[in-house]
């Protein structure tokens, strides 16, 4: 049964960092491009940033761009994404995402919130 967990949400201060950290069971992790999104109340889940399977390819909305870094452990089947000069805005619900045998499977989620 492929899973994924995430760890790491909380409150934060504006300019806090946070890091999320996503584990994965079921599937062959190192084989997949691994994901993170959010979902902010009343708006639709938006991706975050994107990384390739070996990690040497990642991709990063412009809004998190220069602030976020994603990455993976493939010994350990975990995708982190750091989240440093946290904005208000950046409050949301992160979910961990893998699109396996075309499929969208995702994580429970865990609550991001910036608020002082």
């Amino acid at each position: 049964q492929v899973q994924l967990v995430e760890r790491g949400g909380g409150l934060v201060q504006p300019g806090g960092s946070l890091r999320l950290s996503c584990v994965a069971s079921g599937f062959t992790f190192s084989r997949y491009s691994m994901s993170w999104y959010r979902q902010a109340p009343g708006k639709e889940r938006e991706l975050v940033a994107r990384i390739s399977s070996a990690g040497g390819s990642t991709t990063y909305a412009d809004s998190v761009k220069g602030r976020f870094t994603i990455s993976r452990d493939n010994a350990k089947n975990t995708v982190y994404l750091q989240m440093n000069s946290l904005k208000p805005e950046d409050t949301a619900v992160y979910f961990c995402n893998v699109a396996y045998w075309g499929y969208d499977v995702w994580g429970q989620g865990t609550q991001v919130t910036v608020s002082s």
